[in-house]
This record gives structure tokens, sequence and C-alpha cells, in this order.
């Protein structure tokens, strides 16, 4: 149970949040879009040149699948959307803290995730054959979400990501950019997995909202939100 200081301090920043992403959605001038241009983002081209890599070292990682938690044994908020042993994540980062020995263990997705400015959220993102993860929406606008496709199903027209109504596919070594904070779901119809490369970054702004952006991103990493996941990654949870 949580204790009044920490209802009253969600419910601060929550307030906080929802003032700044109300300002993004008002004043950015790409504040209502859902789907980015992955070529606006020059990062985005290194990433892809080195996919196989990427791959390469996902593969590793997968030979040891009892290592790699569930996500909502890692996010306790992630309860709302998936319970069981099908929706994995093997993590990077956590709101800009490191998760130095699964780096370790991934060192060329590591270097190659530095090239992301404004990094925040980083993983592997491992969805089971027959996964369906309901509507849901992500904590705050100042993020966009990137999907690097590693693994996708030959039957790539079964396997998609539903975003305020707009559906896409995934493409392997291929980039989506979007804006998790708009109603989004996902299926994956088909008897193999699908696996990206998922990062949250700071959504790029002017300089006064990015500077309100800043502060809202910095709270969010202070909250139980942040710590809770960074605590259980460093006690073990791999």
């Amino acid at each position: 149970m949580r204790t009044p200081a920490a209802l009253a301090g969600a419910l601060v920043l929550g307030n906080s949040l929802r003032v700044s992403e109300s300002l993004i959605r008002r004043c950015a001038a790409d504040g209502r879009r859902v789907f980015f241009d992955p070529t606006a983002f020059d990062w985005v081209r290194v990433l892809e040149a080195d996919w196989r890599t990427i791959r390469g070292e996902l593969d590793r990682v997968l030979e040891d699948r009892a290592r790699i938690p569930n996500f909502q044994d890692i996010s306790e908020e992630q309860r709302s959307v998936t319970q069981d042993d099908r929706w994995k994540v093997f993590v990077f980062s956590v709101f800009g803290t490191r998760i130095a020995e699964n780096c370790a263990r991934c060192p060329r997705t590591a270097r190659l995730l530095d090239n992301i400015p404004g990094l925040c959220n980083a993983m592997f993102s491992i969805l089971a054959p027959g996964k369906r993860i309901p509507e849901h929406r992500g904590p705050y606008a100042g993020l966009l979400r990137y999907h690097l496709a590693l693994k996708v199903p030959a039957a790539a027209h079964q396997c998609r990501i539903r975003v305020n109504g707009i559906d896409r596919h995934w493409k392997e070594g291929s980039t989506m950019i979007f804006d998790d904070a708009y109603p989004h779901s996902v299926a994956n119809e088909t008897d193999e997995e699908r696996v990206v490369l998922f990062a949250d970054f700071e959504r790029p702004l002017g300089n006064i909202l990015g500077a309100v952006n800043r502060v809202a991103l910095a709270a969010l990493a202070r909250s139980p939100l942040a710590r809770r996941p960074i605590e259980l990654l460093a006690n073990g949870e791999r």
C-alpha cells in the first residue's frame, strides 16, 4: 500500500505530466502526430545499417530464455495489459540508467543505442506467438517510441501494431517511430515470435517546450515508475 507521501507525490507528478503534455499537444508543430518519418532522424540510419549485428546479439540472448524476465515482473504498471510469460524484455536502460550487465552482454547494441539523443528506455521486446496486448497508452507524450524490427514472422501481415486507430506492420531491419501516448495495441497472430529493439527517447521540441519537457522527464526518472524497475534489475532480474 502506498504511503500518504507516495500518493501525494504521484498526484503532483501526474498533474505536472498532464500540464506538460497539454502544452506539447497544443503548441508543438508535430504535437498531434501519431507516426513519424524515420528519415527525419539522422541516427536511425546508423542503427539500421548495423541491424544484423544487433540481431546476432539478440540471438545469443535468446539462447538463455530462462534469464529473460516477463515485462510485468520488471514493471508493475504492465500488469494491466499482460499477466503471462509471452511478453519478455531484455533491458538496456531505464530512464537513463544503464543496466550494466545487460549492456556488457550486448556491447555493440549498447554502443549503437548511444547514438539516440535523449535516450530514456531501451530493451529487446520479445512477443511470443499468439500474444495480444490490449489497448493501453504510454505515460507521457514528451517521449517518442522507436522500434527497430529484428525478428518478424513470415506472415508479417498477421503481426501488427495499432496506434490511435492506424495499423502498421514491422519489416526486418526497418524502423517505426510513433507517439505511444496515444492508445495502442499489439497482436501477433502467427506461430512465430516477434522481436524489436524498443527505445523511448526525448521528443524533439523547441527551446521553451524542450526545457519544460526535460523537467517533466527528470521527475519521471525520480518516480517509482523508474526506480522500481531499476532496483529489480540491479537485484538480478535480467
